[in-house]
């Protein structure tokens, strides 16, 4: 007869095989959880009563006003993204960049992370790019396999820049600051851009014809026209961004939030009307497909968001928690050991599972284990969220792939390329990219200054000192306490602002 001690095992390798089934997600996890919910009620794990909290957590978890943020930032990116600003900045900068050898390499991997800031969105990024700079790349004569692969590395940074959706998710569930998981990505997200360049740097110099400069009459602007169209393109967007960062305190150096992250976004959603409406290209059509593709996102958060609610209670029920806390707590070589099979895990579910799944399903499992460990949660979160990137691009499951594969296929059929990009060109081409993104997550492991750099310094308190003050304020200490455990109680550190905003 099976006990509830061998259960939770069973009921974790089976939420791992339902995954691999390919049945959406948010209905396959919540009709496990029922399953398994009423067998354990029929073994007399525990009682039926149990099951009736059921609905009063998926209720709270919808009323959750951090979640409000995740469509107003989705709307705000889809606005932004239909008023066709990667067609201006990706022209300016390949025109800018054109001279130099890999210069449409550079111009993508920085227009990726300007987007990023700005997009929130894999998919309209890497079929914005992929429309303008592929073309333009293949007439040329760049190497197609590493023209492929840094069009649909740039766009899949946008999990990682700030404000990302991802990370988002990733601070409401392990309960930090949105505004600090925001700064503790820039720093990652800064490295990853130059990890890109260096490598196109590399490939000039050892095999300069994969990424030849653009020839002189090519460039139509030079000058202060060319800067003008350049700053035209990135200004109003960056100033957006930044308002929208820095009043929830997701920028470096920024310690004070003056907005919730949900009153940011809606702040972000009404600035990119009122830039789509500047650059006269906000009209009802574009309204009306930003407005159903944002839904679409929200609508499917929501469902992997109940459906992961219906199986943790049900795992938690059964002591699913405390096995894995076991089973990870336990792994030799202590936090480094943990970090190393967790992101293992998480690369090999990554060939399966979209970035919300992991975060939803996953992460609630890992966090309570990482903060017993005295790993930091902020750091824990954003090294995940790097290692999620490359869900994105593991051939041959990567969804950035699947874009590129298609939007590659209808420019060929339009006469817009002058060949057709072959499979393996689009497959091989990720490679070199998701081992870059795989060499990110060593250094975050190995230099967590990387994400802690920016983050607000922990005050320390000088205990004798502050007994000290104590004395002088003719204040005894009573009972057989300590004065130092007395101080520590009275000078306990205060919440920062920015934590407290994101509740």
């Amino acid at each position: 007869m099976i006990t509830m001690d061998q259960f939770a095992p069973l009921m974790f390798g089976g939420l791992i095989v339902i995954m691999l089934i390919g049945f959406p997600v948010a209905f396959s996890l919540a009709a496990l959880g029922l399953i398994c919910g009423t067998f354990a009620i029929y073994m007399g794990w525990f009682n039926p009563e149990f099951m009736q909290a059921l609905p009063l957590n998926v209720f709270g978890i919808l009323s959750n006003e951090l979640l409000l943020a995740i469509p107003f930032f989705t709307l705000m990116g889809a606005v932004l993204e239909k008023c066709g600003l990667a067609e201006d900045m990706l022209d300016s900068m390949g025109q800018l960049f054109g001279p130099v050898r890999g210069g449409l390499g550079y111009s993508v991997i920085i227009v990726g992370f300007i987007l990023g800031a700005i997009t929130g969105t894999v998919a309209g990024q890497v079929i914005a790019m992929a429309m303008i700079a592929l073309p333009v790349m293949q007439r040329y004569g760049y190497n197609m396999r590493y023209a492929t692969g840094v069009l649909a590395a740039s766009g899949t940074i946008t999990q990682l820049v700030p404000p990302s959706l991802v990370l988002v998710v990733m601070a409401d569930q392990l309960g930090k600051s949105v505004g600090d998981m925001y700064k503790g990505a820039w720093g990652p997200s800064i490295l990853q851009v130059l990890i890109f360049a260096l490598y196109t740097f590399l490939l000039s110099r050892i095999k300069p014809h994969h990424v030849p400069g653009v020839p002189k009459e090519a460039r139509t602007l030079n000058g202060w026209a060319l800067w003008a169209k350049c700053l035209r393109g990135i200004i109003p967007s960056a100033i957006l961004i930044f308002a929208v960062l820095g009043s929830m305190g997701g920028l470096p150096g920024i310690n004070t939030a003056v907005a919730t992250p949900t009153e940011a976004g809606a702040m972000g959603a009404v600035g990119a009307l009122i830039l789509a409406a500047i650059h006269r290209r906000l009209s009802w059509p574009v309204l009306r497909d930003t407005l159903a593709g944002t839904m679409r996102i929200t609508a499917m958060v929501v469902f992997i968001l109940i459906g992961s609610r219906v199986f943790s209670l049900v795992f938690q029920g059964v002591n699913g928690g405390i096995w894995i806390e076991h089973m990870l707590s336990g792994l030799p070589g202590g936090q480094l050991g943990f970090l190393i099979v967790v992101n293992i895990f998480i690369f090999f579910l990554a060939f399966f599972l979209d970035f919300f799944e992991i975060a939803f399903i996953i992460l609630p499992l890992l966090g309570p284990v990482a903060d017993k460990m005295g790993i930091d949660l902020i750091w824990f979160g954003v090294l995940l969220c790097v290692n999620m990137q490359t869900s994105f691009m593991h051939p041959p499951f990567g969804f950035a792939l699947f874009y590129l594969r298609g939007i590659s296929d209808t420019l060929a059929k339009t006469g817009a390329l002058p060949k057709k990009v072959l499979s393996s060109d689009i497959y091989m081409g990720a490679i070199p990219w998701v081992g870059m993104q795989i060499i990110l997550v060593v250094i975050v492991i190995f230099f967590p200054q990387t994400v802690t750099m920016f983050l607000p310094k922990e005050q320390k308190l000088d205990l004798d000192k502050a007994t000290q003050q104590i004395q002088n304020m003719g204040l005894e200490p009573r009972g057989e306490q300590k004065p130092e455990e007395d101080a520590s109680k009275l000078f306990a550190p205060v919440e920062p602002a920015a934590s407290a905003a994101s509740r």
